[in-house]
């Protein structure tokens, strides 16, 4: 898989949790750090994720925010 965006986290899949239309997907992308992203749920089956697949968290934002 190519992509543009550079911000690419590669880690593994450790829940997967869905709702009635979104599901949000945690992935494991090491030192303790976990990535948590809302996707439909037609996502979820397309790509066939599963706790303990590899996958890759992919940011693309053109704004960042930090508060303190």
């Amino acid at each position: 898989m190519k992509l543009s965006a550079r911000n690419q986290l590669k880690g593994k899949i450790v829940a997967v949790r869905k709702g009635q239309t979104t599901a949000h997907v945690q992935i494991d992308i090491g030192h303790g750090v976990i990535i948590t992203s809302s996707i439909t749920n037609e996502a979820v089956d397309e790509l066939k994720m599963k706790v303990g697949d590899k996958a890759v968290a992919i940011v693309k934002a053109s704004d960042v925010m930090i508060g303190k």
